[in-house]
């Protein structure tokens, strides 16, 4: 299986580089991800595979209402947890989290959303496998070998590796946890209630995005198997909808707090603003980023909503929620009120699709460090002009919260 970038290296480059000074630009070595996997790959004998799954399961989307479900594990033994980490995720250079996810090998079924609701024995089997809160054993017998070729590179999705129809699946006891045993067994509870009561009891949301997605929450005939790319933004913005509406009864922030997260190949960026509930979030790709392979400048999206939230889909797609979910973990944990901009500028050399948990992660952590505060907009917009290769007027022209507040002009916002 060969990891390739979607831009030309020239080999001279590679020479003088060696995997060492990414001076090709980009934000991993693809000669490095493949000489991790490759290996990996060579632990799987014939049509079998034998592995600690994380737990791991990915359920696609293509063919609604029949579809295809995923068990997943890497050909390897022991604590996997890793693998489904998103937290830890942030600490890994970019070689390694893409070496480790495609890795993932992953046995695929078809079925049809509602079998949830009656689960056969096999489908039964992967649900309490993707259920669990630690690794769990697993042997996989596939029809035929696996396709190197069909792996998910996803800007919604984590990167997985390769799969091939399933013939058989074999799983050891898993231990889901109190609170998951009791949302998995109560058909009386609706799947919005279970998601909550989940996040209220400590579970993160890419765990609970795995609960949703395999159908094992929601009222029993009601049940159904959600594809993995709805269930992240359904968790997201479920979340984020309650935390939302807890944050406006609080009191309001009084200054702009400006915050700042460059990593490599990124800058999020986010200004708090002592007003009601008002929020954005915009992104800018730079030619030769993911989506801007062929432009010949940067492109501005920005998306928003007001006080009453927003009734369709947002175009920008689902880091929206993503980044919605960090600003309102941090207005509950500072028990305040406030509006938000929140902007995100992706460079050349970030230019392979990883997926939202990579906004939401930078977020949090964005979030958790120490802001600038500041007694007028424009004072936060210019702290942060200090950092952007965007031209500010780019961002400002493109914003509707920009100017609401600016010039106090909100109450289009809270009509909405």
């Amino acid at each position: 299986m060969q990891v390739r970038a979607t831009m030309r290296i020239p080999p001279s480059l590679c020479l003088s580089c060696r995997g060492a000074k990414m001076l090709c630009g980009l934000t991993f070595c693809p000669i490095s991800v493949n000489r991790i996997v490759v290996p990996k790959m060579k632990n799987v004998q014939g049509n079998s595979l034998s592995g600690s799954s994380p737990p791991s399961v990915f359920v696609g989307r293509y063919g609604y209402p029949k579809i295809r479900i995923y068990p997943s594990t890497p050909p390897e033994h022991g604590d996997t947890g890793i693998y489904e980490s998103t937290r830890e995720w942030m600490n890994m250079p970019m070689e390694d989290f893409l070496s480790m996810r495609l890795s993932l090998v992953r046995g695929g079924m078809d079925i049809r959303v509602g079998d949830a609701a009656s689960p056969d024995r096999l489908l039964q089997e992967i649900q309490l496998m993707a259920l669990s809160q630690k690794p769990v054993e697993v042997d996989m017998v596939f029809e035929k070998n696996l396709s190197a070729s069909d792996v998910v590179l996803d800007d919604h999705l984590p990167p997985m590796g390769p799969s091939a129809p399933i013939r058989r699946i074999q799983v050891d006891t898993a231990s889901p946890g109190k609170d998951v045993e009791k949302v998995y067994g109560d058909t009386d509870l609706k799947a919005g209630e279970a998601m909550r009561y989940l996040y209220s009891s400590g579970i993160d949301v890419s765990r609970i995005s795995k609960i949703l997605s395999i159908g094992a929450v929601g009222e029993g005939k009601a049940r159904r198997v959600v594809p993995t790319r709805w269930s992240i933004t359904a968790v997201d913005k479920n979340i984020s909808d309650t935390l939302v509406e807890r944050v406006k009864d609080y009191q309001q922030i009084d200054k702009f707090m400006a915050f700042v997260r460059p990593t490599p190949g990124n800058l999020f960026m986010g200004i708090l603003t002592p007003s009601n509930w008002i929020y954005e979030w915009g992104e800018s790709w730079f030619p030769g980023s993911t989506w801007n392979q062929w432009g010949k400048e940067a492109f501005v999206e920005i998306d928003d909503e007001g006080y009453y939230g927003r009734k369709d889909y947002p175009g920008i797609g689902g880091c929206y929620y993503s980044a919605r979910l960090a600003v309102a973990e941090k207005f509950v944990g500072m028990r305040r009120s406030g509006g938000a901009i929140t902007w995100r500028e992706i460079y050349p050399s970030f230019n392979l699709p990883v997926g939202v948990w990579y906004v939401r992660e930078n977020m949090r952590l964005m979030f958790s460090g120490k802001p600038e505060i500041f007694d007028t907009l424009d004072e936060a917009v210019n702290y942060l002009s200090g950092f952007m290769e965007v031209d500010p007027s780019r961002w400002l022209s493109g914003s509707k919260v920009y100017p609401a507040i600016r010039y106090n002009n909100l109450d289009r916002f809270f009509r909405i």
